[in-house]
């Protein structure tokens, strides 16, 4: 069994060493030498909001399976891994942002108890459409509340949630830290932030197994699968590759204002689970039914 990132964390059997959130010591005669040469980066991809909303838009019906072929279906493993390491009391509501068709709600809702009341929001209606469509009744699963909102200008009070959640969607933000901070600023005090994310193989076999996958084999699959909407399968492998991993996502998580943060990669560093926690012990919000003035409806 490899080891977890933590010595508190749940074990688990793929999981491989993570980290914590910290700055190097430029001062330490004994830190290894880095090199002072660096490739030319790629060209930044387009994340403004209408591109990305009408990306989604156009592959709805499709998300699902372009998720299970970037995971090769793993991804169902390492959400019920995320809902395992959360903190959830009774009472208490949670929020999944950036919630797309739903998955990490509804299995939030599945292992919660009865009386947490889950709230998924996204910005793109086709998405939340077919998200609304999974609920079934009689289930946990009925009661979830979809709603379309940006993940950027979130439609809460502060101190509401004792969750917030994004699995595979933060990367796909027009403004990364952002996004971070709205989920820091709706969370109650002594709540979990938590992402679940793609991320780039450490050990070298993999790691170019995995880019030849990611930039040769994924396209022409997408390609095939995409017909008119190849763009949108090229960008959601390049959109991996250009978001910030590990150590560096971790940092940023911290600068949005939250303490304790660890990450914990998955599947040999494949996916990544990050942890922080709001400071503080504010109590809760009454309800969530309140939103911010001009917040926008437009992740």
């Amino acid at each position: 069994m490899l080891p977890e990132s933590t010595d508190h964390a749940r074990p688990d059997a793929d999981a491989s060493p993570g980290g914590t959130a910290s700055s190097d010591d430029p001062s330490n005669p004994f830190a290894a030498s880095r090199p002072t040469t660096t490739a030319a980066a790629p060209p930044a991809l387009d994340k403004s909001n209408d591109r990305v909303r009408e990306m989604f838009r156009q592959i709805a019906p499709r998300y699902d399976l372009m998720n299970h072929l970037l995971s090769l279906n793993i991804d169902k493993h390492w959400r019920r891994q995320a809902v395992r390491r959360m903190r959830l009391e009774p009472g208490l509501p949670v929020l999944d942002v950036c919630t797309g068709t739903g998955d990490l709600a509804i299995a939030m809702a599945h292992h919660s108890p009865s009386n947490v009341d889950v709230v998924g929001s996204d910005f793109c209606h086709a998405m939340l459409e077919i998200a609304r469509d999974k609920r079934v009744p009689g289930t946990p699963s009925e009661p979830i509340q979809f709603l379309e909102a940006d993940s950027q200008q979130l439609p809460f009070e502060d101190d509401v949630f004792q969750c917030v959640t994004v699995a595979f969607g933060l990367r796909n933000v027009a403004d990364t830290d952002r996004g971070l901070r709205e989920m820091t600023r709706v969370c109650r005090g002594g709540g979990q932030v938590m992402v679940l994310e793609f991320s780039r193989p450490t050990l070298f076999g993999l790691r170019h197994g995995y880019n030849f996958y990611f930039t040769q084999v994924l396209p022409r699959l997408g390609q095939w699968f995409a017909r008119n909407n190849k763009a949108a399968y090229e960008y959601l492998p390049e959109s991996v590759g250009q978001f910030p991993d590990g150590q560096a996502l971790a940092d940023r998580m911290v600068q949005a204002g939250l303490t304790d943060v660890r990450f914990t990669p998955l599947t040999f560093g494949v996916c990544t689970i990050y942890e922080g926690t709001k400071p503080g012990y504010e109590g809760i919000r009454p309800g969530y039914e309140g939103t911010k003035p001009d917040a926008g409806s437009a992740r």
